[in-house]
């Protein structure tokens, strides 16, 4: 049997990782073998890549911030994630391909279109079987990072309008896709954000969704 990717998108502060954790823990409580990953990150390499574009001390261009991210995620598909995939695994995965569409390719003005070109080499055309947006306002995201107490990473030193773009680009992307894209109220409290995911997770999973 092929195994199944499904992509966690959204804000930064949106509770992308909480879910990852809880969807991961639940589909292996229902007897499926699961693999939880992160991007950029994964593999050693991409790990390194994670480190340079993430450090608040680099000034790191659009056009660079484009490549990296790509380079990150194309290590990652051929290192780890097709194999998965082809052991039949469910991979859930923290951000992919279209983060890279909403921040590079929409906030950053480089294009979706081009952005899509990059990702699509790097990826070898792999898309998710599906993706679980969690939409929530810049505001509330930017007072949830806030709230955590940690220093803010490059990405996340931007100013409020670079995230307005990129809940705007993420909300086109969903409109595109919306056979893919399944959207999640993400101010709603965790336990309903799970809900709400094992419900469409368990769609392309081919059977009910396991008990939260």
């Amino acid at each position: 049997m092929a195994g199944v990717l499904i992509t966690i998108e959204g804000l930064d502060g949106a509770g992308k990782s909480t879910l990852a954790e809880g969807l991961a823990r639940e589909i292996a409580a229902g007897g499926a073998e699961v693999q939880l990953l992160r991007e950029p990150g994964g593999v050693e390499a991409s790990e390194r890549i994670r480190e340079l574009v993430k450090d608040p001390r680099l000034e790191v261009l659009p056009r660079a911030e484009a490549l990296l991210y790509a380079a990150a995620r194309a290590q990652l598909v051929e290192e780890l994630l097709t194999p998965l995939l082809g052991r039949g695994v469910v991979v859930v995965l923290d951000r992919f391909v279209d983060s890279s569409l909403a921040y590079q390719g929409g906030a950053r003005g480089l294009g979706v279109e081009k952005v899509a070109e990059i990702n699509a080499f790097a990826t070898g055309g792999l898309e998710p079987d599906l993706t679980l947006l969690l939409k929530l306002d810049p505001a509330v995201g930017r007072a949830r990072q806030a709230g955590r107490g940690e220093g803010p990473d490059r990405l996340e030193r931007e100013d409020d309008g670079f995230f307005e773009r990129v809940a705007a680009a993420y909300d086109e992307i969903a409109a595109a896709a919306p056979g893919r894209v399944r959207v999640i109220d993400a101010a709603l409290p965790p336990e309903d954000v799970l809900a709400h995911a094992l419900g469409a997770v368990a769609v392309v999973l081919g059977g009910p969704p396991p008990a939260a």
